[in-house]
């Protein structure tokens, strides 16, 4: 694609202005997704008893309505990103009510809600517009004294956090608080209230702990070192050992015909099994330098609240990478949370696209761009007369 300098339309504005680094690497990201969907999903579809590429499919009709959603959002200035942000938001809090009310409950768990013959996740889209909405209340903390922006941004993370773990998904609600804390840092809030929070996460996790047996029975196991001869978990590590450095080599893996949930939260076992620990390596690689990218720009916004948000969505992307990836080498609990663009799922496909299309948008070079299509004003002396005589 390339455009002329003198091209004054909205398309080469946002070519000139986006983060093309950042662009190409979520591009590789989606291509890499969906030559895994081929490699593991078959095999589960079978067994399930859909057609043999059900699942890769959906990866391609999802991987392609995300790419959409994400161009689409990444047009958009700060403010209308805000605006989508709190429409998201009100949208998502009345999905995450009706899920409690009328929502599918699988495995425990209410936090699908049905509509028109599909299921979706309200928690998956809740996460980047929590985090827009947040970043701009703690912004106004320090240009808007008079506004109670601290205290509407805890009563904010109070009300998604206590619905979410309703459900129960407890690994999304850690995700969340880890951010919303990781920004009360980053805006420099009073120290007072981060020792507090330390007390309450303490305090939440021992509660988590002791309320729901599935996460007592999680962390006991993982504890122990023994999650059980027939658990995902110990496959999914098994999956590493035999794959080696270079892997078994596509389609030759194993692990994906025995675990259930191959394609979506052990997807990344797959990979080890059959790629081997280099391809693991160059996923790592490849998420660290989206967030890294994107957490560069942020530090050159001179804008609190868009550097705030871009912090933030780009931790919850990386740190919800990062908890699939320990949980498949069984450094970390099972949490049952997806690996971005890689698991398969229409939720979090389009929600992470969603993530990332605001990213774009916040990162992009607006002032540069307006600088390009204004004239450069040359001062001039004034011409010297030469004096009547």
């Amino acid at each position: 694609m390339s455009f002329s300098r003198a091209d004054r339309s909205r398309l080469a504005e946002w070519w000139f202005t986006v983060d093309r680094q950042l662009l190409v690497l979520i591009a590789i990201l989606i291509g890499i997704g969906l030559l895994l969907s081929i490699a593991a999903s078959p095999s589960i579809a079978m067994k399930r008893g859909f057609p043999t590429y059900h699942f890769v499919i959906r990866q391609f009709v999802f991987a392609g309505l995300g790419a959409a959603v994400m161009i689409a959002v990444s047009f958009l200035s700060p403010g209308n990103i805000r605006r989508l942000a709190l429409g998201t938001f009100t949208l998502s809090l009345i999905g995450l009510i009706a899920v409690l009310i009328v929502g599918t409950e699988i495995n425990g768990a209410r936090r699908w809600l049905p509509i028109f013959g599909q299921t979706i996740q309200p928690s998956e889209f809740m996460k980047p517009a929590f985090i827009v909405i947040v970043a701009w209340l703690f912004a106004q903390t320090k240009h808007r004294p008079d506004m109670p922006a601290l205290a509407t941004s805890c009563a904010v993370f109070v009300l998604v956090a206590g619905l979410i773990v309703a459900e129960p998904d407890v690994g999304q609600t850690l995700l969340i608080a880890i951010v919303w804390g990781a920004l009360y840092l980053l805006s420099a809030q009073p120290w007072q209230g981060a020792v507090a929070l330390i007390g309450l996460g303490v305090g939440g996790g021992g509660a988590a702990y002791t309320i729901f047996p599935h996460v007592q029975s999680r962390v006991d196991r993982y504890m122990a070192g023994t999650s059980g001869d027939h658990s995902q978990v110990d496959r999914a590590m098994q999956a590493f050992l035999e794959g080696g450095l270079f892997g078994r080599g596509p389609g030759e893996g194993t692990i994906k015909i025995v675990l259930p949930d191959a394609h979506t939260d052990f997807i990344f076992a797959v990979v080890a099994e059959e790629y081997g620990i280099v391809a693991c390596l160059f996923l790592l690689a490849l998420f660290g330098a989206i967030a890294a990218k994107a957490i560069w720009r942020a530090a050159d916004e001179a804008d609190n609240g868009n550097r705030l948000a871009i912090f933030g969505l780009a931790l919850i992307f990386a740190i919800q990478a990062l908890i699939n990836m320990g949980v498949n080498a069984g450094l970390l609990p099972a949490k049952g949370m997806t690996l971005p663009f890689i698991s398969a799922g229409g939720s979090s496909t389009i929600a992470v696209s969603l993530n990332l299309g605001m990213l774009l948008a916040l990162t992009r070079k607006r002032t540069g761009y307006e600088n390009l299509k204004k004239p450069r004003l040359v001062a001039t002396r004034p011409l010297k007369t030469s004096p009547k005589r």
